[in-house]
């Protein structure tokens, strides 16, 4: 018997010992018979035309479509997932021999290596059982109680804790439990409530992160089920499934590779090693988390979730969601400059009262010294100590602005939450604060400003153009080629289902168009080209190099081909002849190739995005050599015709455009494209104006590469266009612009765009089209890949700027009036008018109510109408100070003239004029109608005041450098 039979034989025993494990006892006893005699029985040669006679000595058994499946999955279990998890990460390739290699070890899977897994609901349901799911375990969230026991680490809480428990203890002593709680209960109540709005807030601050982290991971991924090409979520990817992998993705679990070309992914992330690794048939291991950066291939999916060495990792690592924003860090600045005044003025204050209280210069309410040296009780002094230790505490308590970062914590979540619905996700923190102050944005063209809806609407054959209708009169031979050409050298593929509905193309979207287009225009048969040769060595399409091509040996003949694809420009330079409209091939002299080239500025002049396909028939020899140095032939090609597609603009961005221009900010396109395409899109989207002097206007990215740095960065500001570009080209741009002071915004979508996103000030990826790799390196992600989100995220970016603005202003107006007010008061009459409770209560209404109601204003259209903040700009402002200053001035005249005349002039007991309802927790009277109405009246004073005050001038120097602050 021949070694493939018993190999036959031996997987039909393995599947019929299977079956009795769910078939009746009868069944089983006839079927036990039936393999003890077949296989007992010799081996005779086979004889041609042996007709067997039927014969009723045995029984047909039909194993039905349930009973198989069910076999399927008991083979499936006894596969073990340590052996598929060790295989991949020893890099065991002797182990993956012994197994049976790649193809027995996807069978034993139960994946077909052409169409992959059935993916019907109940064998997603059976490989997540037998395998688990691609997710990960990850370290559990920050608990409520987490939140409140960092809020009781604040200094300033802490201080108020230790005065509330002193005069819980002296009140109650004094004055009994009755009525001796009130000013310790109050204090008490007050920090409880400041502790919980800050607790509240930064729990659901938490909450929030964690809910962008979930949207962030959910990557989309390219796999094949049933013979069909889709995308489905990392998180969907189970055991045995088929994935297609191309530049700028991350491999989204462990396995192996399958097929493809040129393939090197960056291991960096395992291993620390920046040196990209080649995988093929001979290393075929791959790792989840790792990046594509060069080539395609397909990989069969070996261990997903916490079975990967990337699952293990991540499962140690927790999203850190305190980070802080450069603002944040300016506003603790500020904070702890402010609480050092308020801290010295409390000293002051501290000793001065004190040295009235034992000098005997201070009374009590009957009119008598409170201190008459040794006669004075004990308790009497601690009592008074701790009264004089409270006002001081009051002045630290008003000086400290604590709503500062209340305030900001609540404007960022908001804004993050906005921007969400306005199509940009925040990856970072910071970039919410930072956009605002953008005064450049380098965008790219392609699916950003335009649709990204690419289709062929202009084929040209020689120097003949084509129309569908004229397609039938192209000679066969030459229409082989140009079939050949397109259907072997991409990345796409063509799905036909069999039901006869609408054909699915896949790949990037000018794949899709040229597929498409060859497909229902020519009428090309994608499966029978491909299985008509065989693909001997690719060179994938990338951002630098701008064009793709591949090595074929046709089954035929056998005869080798070169195909190129790629920019007309680039691709005419290689070739030296071309087939005219008759299919007869022309040399292609310089004469020749100009009129080309007007042919490929005439296209891209109508924003055509130009193609060139060519061909190469060579020799062994010659193929021999370029194998060896993994290239393929670049010369004497012959070009076999060019294709316009149209992308045209997105609706709204002009408007989106001119919106940022009237913001101040710049607009400068970085793209691929040819300079004349690039002018034509960026004049249609506004960039350019036809009013505009064009000298240095647009340049190309060889050119710009060329310049000195010293040209650089004197002609970089005029550019609004830069075309034929290169990833490096972009970094250089956004290096340059920053030099020259710029806070600068890009955009990208490829993997090669990360240097230049990660050096933006904020780096903005596509959602749709971005790589992971992009998606990673930036700080926001524009989830709809549209230029008017990218204007929706600057108008943001200044509202948050601008509200965090008005609550400093706000909140410093108060801060500064009570600091004066208490520390005149101290000075002068020995006690603080306002005591720790009631100013805690104002910082409460203000902390709250005030950042809620300034840091959730929307984005207005005036914001657009300013310049940008940029770099320079102190947060306080010349403008604020104005303010601030006029109305404390006007607030410390009022209270000043209320606590030394107020007696006198409202006819009332020394107890401060407070709108306030709890009296006996905030030591305040009820105020009459009448008094109602003089508050609310000396409240509308400051309307007016701020009216006139705006028409005082202020110097342009920032007021704090003249006091060396920052």
């Amino acid at each position: 018997m021949s070694t493939f039979n018993i190999q036959e034989n031996l997987e039909q025993i393995q599947y019929l010992l299977c079956v009795p494990n769910f078939l009746s006892e009868p069944k089983k006893r006839w079927l036990s018979a039936f393999v003890s005699i077949y296989y007992s029985r010799p081996s005779l040669p086979k004889k041609k035309n042996t007709k067997i006679s039927p014969s009723h000595s045995f029984i047909i058994m039909d194993l039905n479509q349930d009973n198989r499946l069910k076999a399927d999955q008991a083979s499936l279990t006894e596969i073990d997932q340590k052996t598929l998890t060790e295989l991949v990460k020893e890099k065991n390739i002797e182990k993956l021999q012994i197994i049976g290699g790649i193809d027995r070890l996807a069978s034993d899977l139960k994946t077909n290596v052409e169409s992959g897994i059935q993916g019907n609901i109940e064998d997603i349901a059976h490989r997540h059982e037998a395998f688990g799911t691609n997710t990960y375990k990850r370290p559990p969230t920050k608990s409520f109680f987490h939140f409140v026991v960092e809020a009781f680490k604040d200094l300033t809480i802490l201080i108020l804790l230790g005065c509330a428990v002193l005069s819980l203890v002296f009140g109650i002593k004094e004055n009994g439990i009755k009525e001796g709680w009130y000013d310790g209960g109050s204090i008490f109540v007050a920090i409880f409530l400041v502790i919980a709005v800050s607790t509240i807030s930064n729990f659901r601050q938490n909450r929030q992160f964690d809910k962008l982290s979930k949207v962030s991971n959910s990557i989309q991924i390219e796999v094949v089920r049933a013979g069909r090409r889709q995308q489905i979520s990392i998180f969907e990817i189970v055991v045995g499934d088929v994935i297609c992998l191309k530049i700028g993705d991350q491999v989204p679990a462990d396995g192996l590779f399958l097929d493809g070309h040129s393939l090197q992914v960056d291991e960096s992330s395992m291993t620390g090693e920046s040196d990209h690794v080649e995988v093929n048939c001979s290393h075929p291991f791959l790792f989840s988390g790792t990046k594509v950066v060069d080539g395609y291939a397909r990989m069969l999916v070996t261990s997903v979730g916490m079975n990967t060495i990337w699952g293990e990792m991540m499962s140690s690592i927790s999203r850190d969601t305190n980070e802080q924003t450069p603002l944040q860090v300016r506003l603790n600045r500020l904070t702890s400059s402010i609480g050092k005044v308020g801290l010295a003025v409390a000293f002051l204050v501290l000793v001065v009262l004190l040295v009235r209280y034992f000098t005997g210069n201070t009374e009590d309410e009957n009119g008598n010294k409170e201190f008459n040296g040794s006669s004075t009780k004990v308790n009497d002094i601690l009592n008074a100590v701790v009264g004089i230790v409270a006002a001081a505490v009051t002045i630290v308590v008003v000086a400290i602005p604590e709503g500062l970062p209340l305030a900001v914590t609540l404007t960022l979540a908001y804004s993050m939450k906005r921007m969400m619905a306005d199509h940009a996700m925040v990856r970072k923190l910071s970039a919410c604060e930072t956009m605002g102050s953008a005064t450049t944005i380098c965008t790219d063209k392609t699916g950003t400003l335009t649709l990204n809806k690419m289709k062929v609407t202009k084929f040209w054959l020689g120097k003949e153009s084509f129309v569908p209708t004229t397609y039938s009169s192209i000679a066969p031979y030459f229409l082989k080629l140009l079939q050949e050409g397109v259907s072997l050298n991409t990345t796409g593929s063509v799905y036909k289902p069999a039901s006869g509905s609408e054909i699915e193309f896949s790949g990037s979207p000018t794949e899709q168009a040229i597929l498409s287009w060859a497909v229902l225009e020519l009428s090309m048969e994608m499966e029978q080209l491909m299985q008509s040769c065989r693909i001997l060595y690719v060179e994938a399409f990338n951002s630098q190099k701008k064009r793709s091509g591949v090595l074929i040996r046709r089954n035929a003949d056998n005869t080798i081909h070169v195909h190129w694809k790629g920019a007309a420009e680039m691709i005419l330079k290689m070739c030296s002849s071309y087939y005219d409209a008759s299919g007869i091939m022309k040399d292609l002299d310089d004469g020749e190739k100009m009129k080309f080239e007007q042919i490929i500025q005439g296209m891209a002049a109508s924003s055509l995005r130009c193609i060139a396909f060519a061909h190469k028939q060579v020799s062994e020899k010659d193929q021999e050599h370029d194998s060896e140095q993994k290239k393929i032939e670049e010369e004497g090609l012959t070009l076999l015709g060019l294709v316009g597609i149209k992308d045209p603009c997105r609706l709204g961005v002009k408007k989106a455009v001119e919106d940022c221009q009237n913001a101040g900010v710049k607009i400068k396109m970085i793209t691929g494209d040819n300079v004349f395409t690039a002018k034509a899109i960026a004049t249609e989207c506004g960039i350019l104006r036809f009013d505009q002097d064009m000298s240095g206007a647009v340049v190309e990215g060889v050119e710009f590469r060329n310049y000195t740095p010293e040209e650089r960065m004197e002609r970089v500001d005029k550019i609004c266009v830069m075309a034929r570009s290169s990833p490096f080209d972009k970094l250089l741009m956004v290096e340059c612009l920053k030099q020259k002071g710029h806070v600068v915004a890009v955009t990208g979508d490829g993997t090669n765009d990360a240097p230049a996103l990660k050096e933006a000030d904020v780096g903005l990826s596509m959602g749709i089209q971005g790589t992971e790799v992009a998606k990673e390196s930036s700080d926001i992600v524009i989830l709809d890949d549209n230029f008017a989100s990218v204007a929706t995220v600057l108008r943001w970016g200044r509202c948050v700027y601008t509200n965090i603005q008005k609550f400093i202003q706000f909140q410093l107006t108060v801060n500064v009036a009570a600091l004066v007010i208490n520390f005149v008061a101290a000075v002068s009459a020995g006690k603080v008018p306002l005591t720790a409770v009631q100013l805690l209560w104002v910082n409460l209404i203000m902390d709250t109510l005030g950042a809620l109601a300034l840091a959730t204003e929307k984005p207005t259209e005036e914001l657009m109408t300013k310049p940008p903040v940029g770099r320079t700009e102190p947060l306080i402002t010349n403008i604020m100070w104005r303010n601030l200053l006029a109305q404390a001035l006007y607030q410390i005249i009022i209270l000043l003239t209320l606590q030394f005349k107020g007696e006198s002039i409202f006819g009332v007991t020394e107890k401060v004029v407070m709108v306030e309802f709890l009296k006996k927790f905030a030591d305040t009277e009820r105020l009459n109608w009448g008094q109602w109405g003089v508050c609310i009246g000396i409240g509308i004073v400051s309307w007016p005041i701020g009216c006139i005050v705006k028409w005082i001038p202020v110097p342009h120097t920032p007021l704090l450098s003249y006091l060396r602050m920052k």
